[in-house]
C-alpha cells in the first residue's frame, strides 16, 4: 500500500550497508534523522545537500549509534559546522571519550570515524522538528538505548531497526550474554499502543501495514526465545553480509581472519558452536549465504552478491 509521509518529510533509501535517512524540512529549522554507514558519507552528504537546497542542516539525531546509522555524521558536522548533534543518552559518555570498544564498532569489526555530541534524545520528550512536535519513545531490544520517534498527527513512526516490515535488527545484547528478548517484545508493545499509520524503517521502504509487521516481528521473535541458536546463527551472518557489503569481496582466509579478530563474532562460536573450529564455522556460514544468493564463491574468493 502507498505511504503518505507528512509535508516536509523526505526518506533516502540506501542500501543495506546504511540505514535510512529521513530529513524532515519546514519554518522551524532542517533535521535529519541517522547518517548512513562511513563509507557512503559522500552519497549521504550529497542526498542531503541536494534536498536542501542550500539551506543549512540545523540538527542531527541518531536513534542508536550502530555504524550504519552514525557512521556519516563526522563528515555532516564538518558540512554543517553550525548543526546540532542529539543522540541517545546510554552511550553519551562514550561517545566524549570515544571508546571504539564500549560503542560496539571494535567487537563487531566495523568503522565510524569520531565525532561529537550537542545533547542527548531523552525518551519520553518531545521535539519540534521542522513543523511538526514528535515524541521520543525508548525502544530497548536490538540496541538498549536506541529509540524511536512518532508524530501523533500523522501517526508517523521512524522505527529505526525495532521494527522491519520482516523482522528486526539483530539483538546484540544476547551476544554479550545478556538477556533481551523480553526487551525486543515490550517494545513491539510499545509500537503496537501507538498504532502508526505510516512506519519509516531503519532499512527498506518505509510501509503502512503496522499489524502485519509487528505479528510477523513476534513470530521471529518467538523462534529465536525457542531455539537462541537461531539467532546467533542470524546474528553471525548479518556480521559477515556486512562485512562483505562493506569490503565487495575478499579472499576466504582473509574473511576467517576478520572473523577471528571480531570478537562478536569469535565469542558466539567459542560460546555456542560445540565440535567446530572458528574456521569451519565461518566456512559453513559462507556457503548458507552462497546458497541463499547473498554472496558468491569463486577461486576462493568470496563475492557480495
Amino acid at each position: 500500500m502507498a505511504h503518505a509521509l507528512p509535508p516536509g518529510v523526505t526518506v533516502f533509501e540506501r542500501g543495506w550497508l546504511s540505514s535510512n535517512n529521513i530529513l524532515i524540512q519546514g519554518e522551524g529549522g532542517t533535521a535529519l534523522i541517522d547518517s548512513g554507514y562511513c563509507t557512503h558519507a559522500e552519497q549521504t552528504l550529497a542526498l542531503v545537500d541536494s534536498a536542501l537546497q542550500g539551506r543549512s542542516l540545523d540538527l542531527l539525531l541518531n536513534t542508536h549509534l550502530h555504524s550504519d546509522h552514525c557512521g556519516g555524521n563526522a563528515a555532516l558536522q564538518v558540512r554543517y559546522p553550525e548543526m546540532e548533534t542529539h543522540i541517545p543518552p546510554g552511550h553519551a559518555d562514550f561517545v566524549r571519550v570515544w571508546d571504539a570498544h564500549a560503542l560496539s564498532y571494535t567487537p563487531t569489526g566495523q568503522q565510524c570515524p569520531r565525532f561529537q555530541l550537542s545533547a542527548t534524545l531523552q525518551p519520553g520528550a518531545d521535539m519540534r522538528l521542522g513543523d511538526l512536535q514528535w515524541q521520543v519513545h525508548a525502544a530497548p531490544g536490538h540496541d538498549p538505548h536506541s529509540v524511536i520517534l512518532f508524530e501523533p498527527a500523522s501517526r508517523t513512526m521512524v522505527s529505526a531497526d525495532a521494527l522491519w516490515e520482516k523482522g528486526f535488527g539483530v539483538v546484540f545484547p544476547e551476544l554479550d550474554g545478556d538477556d533481551a528478548f523480553d526487551e525486543v517484545a515490550a517494545t513491539l508493545d510499545v509500537i503496537e499502543r501507538l498504532n502508526p499509520a505510516t512506519v519509516i524503517p531503519g532499512h527498506g521502504a518505509p510501509f503502512t501495514e503496522a499489524a502485519q509487521a509487528i505479528a510477523y516481528a513476534r513470530q521471529r521473535l518467538n523462534g529465536f526465545v525457542q531455539n537462541p541458536t537461531k539467532h546467533l546463527q542470524y546474528a553471525a551472518k548479518v556480521l559477515l553480509k556486512f562485512k562483505l557489503l562493506e569490503a565487495r569481496h575478499l579472499p576466504l582466509p582473509a574473511l576467517i581472519a576478520w572473523a577471528r579478530n571480531t570478537s562478536y563474532f569469535s565469542h558466539t562460536f567459542e560460546q555456542h558452536v560445540a565440535g567446530a573450529t572458528l574456521e569451519e564455522a565461518t566456512q559453513q556460514l559462507v556457503q548458507d549465504l552462497v546458497r541463499s544468493g547473498a554472496a558468491r564463491l569463486q577461486d576462493g574468493v568470496v563475492f557480495d552478491a
